[in-house]
């Protein structure tokens, strides 16, 4: 799964309220479908973008994710690159664009997981919320903060 950082946390959770708020959603549009949308908000590039820099290659998300070269100069991969930058990896994003991570999907209510479909937008804003979630609760189990035991408060002193 993704590093479990604050800018990948954030990443999934702007991505999620754009797309329950405004954002056009088209799952077959490389520019806005469940990884265009992730990479809009990543790359800062629009849809447009992101979509002409995919069809210079054949294939959708998980094609492009799977013929994916560092070092092939092809704007796609720059788009992927920033992506993994980021912090997620070639098998998050594939997972994304099918909705289909096991860890994500059951953290999911059983009656919405089964019911759960790729190309459907609420069911995509639901499954980047549940990410960022487990995302975010990774990385407070990570934290470890000082023990205070036998320590005393100083006392706080009133303005005059």
């Amino acid at each position: 799964m993704a590093q479990p950082t604050l800018p990948v946390i954030q990443a999934l959770r702007d991505t999620a309220q754009r797309l329950a708020t405004q954002a056009p959603y088209q799952w077959g549009h490389m520019g806005s479908c469940n990884c265009g949308h992730l990479a809009q908000t990543v790359t800062r590039l629009t849809k447009a973008e992101i979509h002409a820099r995919a069809m210079q290659r054949y294939g959708d998300w998980e094609r492009q994710i799977t013929d994916y070269c560092p070092t092939s100069g092809l704007p796609i991969d720059q788009t992927i690159d920033e992506m993994l930058a980021l912090g997620f990896s070639r098998r998050d994003l594939t997972h994304l664009e099918r909705i289909s991570d096991p860890a994500i999907r059951a953290a999911i209510p059983f009656e919405r997981r089964d019911a759960l479909r790729h190309n459907q937008r609420d069911d995509v804003v639901l499954y980047l919320r549940t990410w960022a979630d487990l995302l975010e609760r990774d990385l407070l189990a990570g934290i470890s903060l000082p023990s205070f035991d036998g320590l005393v408060p100083a006392p706080i002193l009133a303005a005059r």
